[in-house]
């Protein structure tokens, strides 16, 4: 390795410190995808129940640090901020006000895992639409009395 010249050191003060997959680390809240356990949208974050998924994962994967997006609503956070406390799990809030991510939660280690499936599906607690008889309009009922 070289030794860092004077560019190198006005580079890092300009820019920052260079980081191995730049876009990635914005979306995975400055996490890698290799290292995720398991991840929810903000969508599903902000849903009144908490994800079994994620619980369960909090009870086996203590060594995780949970990571949640800080520009949410705290208010959402909460519940999985309590999981974290009562299986032992640290958490961080992430806040990146110059890339916006739609990721809002996030379980992962500091090295790499590989995890084939991250993301949790979201929960349907609403039952199948059962085939309903189809409403007459007001004028085909108009037009039948009429007949």
């Amino acid at each position: 390795m070289s030794k860092p010249t004077i560019d190198d050191y006005l580079e890092n003060g300009m820019y920052g410190q260079k980081q191995t997959k730049p876009d990635e680390r914005r979306k995975f809240l400055g996490s890698l995808r290799e290292r995720i356990v398991i991840a929810l949208t903000q969508n599903q974050v902000r849903e009144k129940q908490v994800y079994q998924q994620v619980e369960e994962s909090l009870k086996e994967h203590k060594g995780a640090k949970l990571l949640l997006n800080g520009n949410m609503n705290y208010h959402y956070l909460t519940k999985y901020i309590k999981l974290a406390n009562q299986y032992g799990v640290s958490f961080s809030m992430v806040t990146n006000k110059e890339s916006q991510t739609e990721i809002g939660l996030l379980l992962a280690y500091d090295h790499a895992i590989n995890k084939e499936e991250i993301y949790v599906n979201k929960q349907s607690d609403k039952p199948v639409n059962k085939a309903k008889p189809k409403k007459k309009s007001l004028f085909s009922k108009i037009k039948n009395k009429l007949l």
